[in-house]
């Protein structure tokens, strides 16, 4: 669906987007990661056509930016981070206004704006003024705005940011009927835990660059080939820890209250048998897992934690 090569933006000297190259598939939700300064939003103004790239291409679809940026831009639903409402207007107005931008007929944008209120919970807010609205309500809005046109391809640059737990649990609801109604998503957003939950694939940037990306499974691969699991016993831990210490497989290890952690560098058989010692041992095992790698961690890893100001 959509093809980035070699994309560089140029400020001067300074390169917000250093070469980046990265492909997101049709029908899939796409996580943009990367700390601020990474060139996210400026990649993203790119794509939606509000930017010209120093060089490189971007292909949407089939098409490239470059040879039709009008046409390109119809495929688009563009969600910018900071946006603007319009305070005076009531909501079926504002969602008339954008409508009339794209020239939609009258019947039809009145029967599409409805849906899409009702697409975002808004439809009982149809007749309030924007800015009697909450921000989570103004954030649901302007989706709706971004998809009045029934876009293939939507660009939502930290949707959920500022949002409050029960707002970012509805917009992600609403993220994942998009996706099932056939639309490809590429959202970037600091709230990692959730995006690893409903991103098909995830590409973390730095500097302008894409670091790596993939499934967060296929990443967690790619940054270590190190597992880890995760050992609650009845009573005391010191026994299961000087246990672990003792087997060669086992890397560091570190004890909660009631639990182990440990670093674990073997494959599935060595893992049973390690379970297997430790009750033989008899230790009084309550569960044994592997524990998964999450997304905050990744990113840890291979920014280093780097913040900069600028996007």
């Amino acid at each position: 669906m959509v093809i980035i090569e070699e994309l560089v933006k140029k400020y001067g000297k300074f390169r917000a987007v250093d070469g980046l190259s990265m492909e997101i598939e049709k029908g899939h939700i796409y996580g943009f990661v990367g700390p601020n300064g990474a060139g996210k939003t400026t990649t993203m103004k790119i794509i939606a056509g509000l930017l010209k790239p120093t060089s490189g291409r971007v292909v949407v679809n089939g098409v490239d930016i470059a040879d039709d940026p009008r046409g390109v831009k119809k495929k688009i639903g563009y969600m910018p981070d900071f946006f603007g409402v319009y305070d005076d207007l009531k909501v079926t107005e504002y969602m008339d206004f954008y409508a009339g931008v794209y020239g939609m007929d009258r019947r039809e944008s009145v029967k599409i704006a409805g849906e899409l209120l009702e697409l975002v919970d808004l439809t009982e807010k149809k007749d309030s003024y924007v800015d009697s609205l909450s921000r989570g309500m103004k954030q649901r809005l302007c989706l709706a705005r971004s998809l009045i046109h029934n876009p293939e391809l939507l660009v939502l640059d930290e949707p959920a940011s500022g949002l409050d737990p029960r707002a970012r649990v509805e917009m992600k609801e609403i993220l994942k009927e998009l996706k099932d109604m056939g639309k490809t998503i590429l959202i970037s957003s600091h709230i990692l835990p959730e995006l690893s939950e409903m991103c098909t694939s995830i590409g973390i940037i730095e500097r302008g660059r894409m670091i790596v990306s993939g499934t967060v499974e296929e990443i967690m691969k790619k940054v270590s080939h190190k597992r880890a699991i995760r050992i609650k016993v009845l009573g005391e831990l010191d026994p299961a820890v000087r246990f672990l210490q003792e087997q060669p497989y086992i890397g560091s290890i570190s004890a909660g209250n009631d639990h182990i952690n440990a670093d674990f560098d073997g494959n599935g058989e060595t893992m049973a048998q390690l379970l297997k010692g430790m009750v033989t041992a008899g230790i009084p095992v309550m569960s044994f897992s592997e524990t998964e790698g999450n997304l905050e961690s990744i990113f840890m890893h291979l920014t280093g934690g780097v913040n900069d100001n600028a996007n």
